[in-house]
């Protein structure tokens, strides 16, 4: 498949670092994961600095600024203290994510019509800096218009639901990802996914027509624990562009 016509692979290296904060280490050393995963051939490498931070931490985030080859995409909560460090550090894509303090991962969604004003807000302030902002949110009618409506340049489609579920639940999902997807393209924004992808599922959603890019962390992190994070990345993306 020719390189400008795939889907692009955003690696979220979050779980990397979270192996660090589990003993306060100096490794695994980030620089080294971000060359390894550009190396393998990702698009693009994305790191959620969390307002506990409980893997990313603010200087990585500097880091990676400097050495990031590819994109850089930060994703961060709606708060005055993550647009400021993302006005400081300038990455090429922030995406606005919803953040529990107990929560182990993203457990759904961005509620942008309950946060319409101050969403709207972030986006202009971030968009004025040349920040492309995406927001990462439901697969759902009303929520992508209103994405649309707060000047977001791009959706992050929630694939969770779809990746938990089987049987005729799951293909009510998908269906409600490629409706979702063809909402927002003819709305003019960029349309993004991810969350609970792993090599075993993640062809159909490579498939969906109008598909940008893929946000994947979690399950790469894991496989990499055995082949190499390397190795992982090719296979995701050797995945990503089978035949669903």
């Amino acid at each position: 498949m020719p390189a400008e016509s795939r889907v692009r692979l955003g690696v979220n290296l979050d779980h990397v670092m979270t192996i660090r904060q589990a003993r306060g280490t100096a490794y695994p050393d980030f620089r080294e994961a971000i060359a390894a995963t550009e190396r393998a051939g990702a698009d693009g490498i994305t790191m959620h600095l969390r307002e506990d931070r409980r893997h990313i931490q603010d200087a990585d985030v500097y880091l990676a600024r400097r050495v990031i080859r590819t994109s850089m995409n930060l994703e961060m909560a709606a708060t005055d203290e993550m647009r400021d460090i993302a006005l400081d550090v300038l990455p090429q894509h922030c995406c606005i994510v919803p953040e529990k303090r107990m929560e182990l991962t993203t457990e759904g969604g961005l509620d942008v019509l309950a946060h319409q004003a101050r969403i709207t807000d972030l986006s202009s302030a971030l968009g004025e800096a040349g920040i492309i902002v995406s927001l990462f949110i439901e697969p759902d009618e009303k929520t992508v218009a209103a994405a649309a409506e707060a000047g977001a340049g791009a959706v992050e489609l929630h694939t969770g639901t779809y990746a938990q579920t089987r049987g005729k639940a799951q293909r009510d999902e998908l269906d409600r990802i490629r409706a979702a997807a063809r909402q927002a393209h003819s709305l003019g924004l960029t349309v993004n996914a991810g969350h609970g992808l792993h090599r075993g599922n993640v062809a159909v959603i490579a498939g969906i027509e109008n598909m940008h890019e893929l946000n994947i962390g979690h399950s790469i992190v894991a496989d990499a624990l055995l082949m190499g994070l390397e190795e992982a990345v090719r296979q995701m993306r050797s995945a990503m562009d089978a035949e669903p």
